[in-house]
């Protein structure tokens, strides 16, 4: 058996991290465009700075992978 393991630190590692966002937290511009969505998905970075704004999880774990990512989930 040949497994492959990253040993690397975490910070070099493209590590991002997904949570849900309450769309009523949100600014204003964007609820407006949310519609009657009650909860989206941010994909964020290791320092924190939200790269994405998405539907649901299984789309935001798509972006992060198809934008050579490691996505993590946050509670």
């Amino acid at each position: 058996m040949k497994t492959k393991f990253d040993f690397a630190p975490e910070h070099d590692r493209n590590i991002v991290y997904v949570r849900p966002v309450a769309v009523e937290d949100l600014p204003d511009e964007v609820r407006a465009e949310a519609g009657d969505i009650d909860e989206l998905f941010a994909v964020h970075s290791a320092a924190g700075e939200r790269l994405a704004l998405v539907r649901d999880r299984k789309l935001a774990f798509f972006l992060a992978r198809e934008n050579d990512f490691a996505p993590v989930n946050v509670h």
